[in-house]
């Protein structure tokens, strides 16, 4: 690292398993090496922890009110530091979706492709810098938004999710309406990062054979006010083919995050050439 730095970070994707796997059984061998790690980003450049932290902003500190006749109490406190956070991706081709938007407002996350990952970051989270990683459809980031009426966002949300609860069989969806800069994007979903940990090792140890349906409807989707698709269901809602509008919607915003089911795929495929046949009439 230190003598050939360009012939280590050609190497590092073959041997960062085994590096992370040690970092993980030996803490003796995590101290040594830590500083080293590297982390690929969406450039495709390498850079350690440290090196990838400096890059990030420092998070904003909200102003917190204190109580009159408190302040000395408070002042006497230690005030933790916020953290700063590390988006990552996990499948470059499957979370496209979100690399393309975090890349149209230059915001960077680093790869992390093998299972170990989880494990690792997990690791990191409870170091000694101040970092938490999310993965890139776990939210939206604010960049990413536009400045919209939150009223009006209000009783968009509540429209829309009644349409589409009813389309989609779905009583317990969160739905929720944001107006988004990009106005290609339809719809998408999102997860909490603590919600997809549970079911990522949920999976890894079985769970005596529970799988992500214990945990519901968890996941949000996410429509954009900007879109025309979306305007076009809010303003149309007893319109013929507004279901099968929903349902696609609902569909391609789980493509970009995750592989539907085997039936989920051939609906989708018949509803995708039954659109197609209504075009070409």
């Amino acid at each position: 690292y230190k003598v050939d730095r360009e012939n280590y970070e050609k190497y590092w994707d073959d041997i960062s398993p085994f590096i992370k796997f040690g970092c993980l059984k030996d803490e003796k061998f995590k101290e040594k090496i830590k500083d080293y790690v590297l982390f690929k980003d969406l450039d495709d450049k390498y850079s350690t922890l440290k090196e990838y932290l400096e890059t990030i902003p420092e998070p904003e500190v909200e102003a917190e009110v204190v109580e009159e006749g408190k302040e000395d109490e408070k002042s006497s406190e230690e005030t933790e530091a916020p953290k700063k956070t590390v988006y990552y991706v996990t499948d470059l081709q499957q979370q496209s979706q979100y690399v393309n938007m975090f890349k149209e407002q230059n915001i960077n996350a680093v790869i992390l492709n093998h299972n170990i990952d989880q494990a690792f970051i997990s690791q990191l989270e409870q170091g000694d810098l101040k970092v938490s990683f999310k993965r890139i459809d776990a939210g939206l980031n604010d960049t990413m938004k536009d400045d919209a009426d939150e009223e009006t966002l209000k009783k968009e949300t509540e429209e829309l999710s009644e349409i589409f609860k009813k389309a989609l069989g779905k009583d317990k969806l969160e739905v929720k309406v944001e107006k988004l800069k990009n106005d290609s994007v339809s719809s998408m979903l999102t997860l909490s990062e603590e919600t997809r940990r549970m079911q990522d090792m949920m999976k890894m140890y079985s769970a005596g054979g529970m799988g992500m349906d214990m945990f519901g409807d968890s996941e949000t989707l996410v429509l954009n006010s900007s879109n025309k698709l979306v305007q076009y269901i809010l303003n149309n809602k007893e319109a013929e083919n507004v279901d099968m509008f929903c349902k696609q919607l609902y569909d391609l915003a789980v493509l970009a995050n995750h592989p539907l089911k085997a039936e989920e795929m051939t609906e989708f495929v018949n509803r995708s050439n039954e659109i197609m046949l209504l075009l070409a009439k």
